[in-house]
């Protein structure tokens, strides 16, 4: 696996800080499969943040179990809720506009009783064009080997480079 970096010291602990933020977030997923949750942050401060769910109302208590299984496989998103990332990029474009060009995308992952997941290899392709396309700087996922940052351009090469 290729990193721009790992973190260490004090930009580690930063970057805890950030994805403790995206744990809370990723609570509030509806997706029965997969609680997923982001943050972007600019300058140290939040600009976006989303969770998976369902389209639709955001306080929706609509749930979904997006099982690969049940899709056409002429559906190239395999499932049913709009991604983390993507709510929160058009969360920070709804709300900071002016801010996202040079920000950083936290993502994480939580299990069916909210503990934390290591991430695996970048390979959604639909959100790492999103970020790419709206200015977003880096991704920083939490891997087994500590917290990695990519250079949103690498993050886009790696998620086409991945096979399951």
């Amino acid at each position: 696996m290729i990193f721009l970096k790992i973190l260490k010291n004090t930009d580690e602990k930063k970057a805890i800080e950030f994805i403790t933020l995206a744990i809370e977030v990723a609570k509030k997923a509806t997706c029965l499969r997969s609680k997923c949750g982001c943050v972007i942050i600019k300058d140290n401060k939040v600009i976006g943040t989303g969770f998976n769910s369902p389209p639709g109302e955001l306080d929706s208590q609509r749930r979904c179990n997006c099982n690969k299984k049940q899709l056409n496989e002429k559906v190239t998103d395999k499932t049913c809720c709009v991604h983390a990332e993507q709510r929160a990029i058009m969360n920070a474009l709804e709300k900071n506009a002016e801010k996202i060009k040079g920000s950083t995308l936290y993502f994480i992952r939580l299990d069916e009783n909210d503990v934390m997941l290591k991430a695996g290899n970048p390979y959604c392709t639909h959100c790492s064009k999103l970020a790419l396309d709206s200015g977003i700087k880096e991704f920083v996922l939490w891997h087994d080997e500590g917290i990695a940052v990519y250079n949103t351009e690498e993050y886009n090469v790696l998620s086409y480079q991945y096979i399951e």
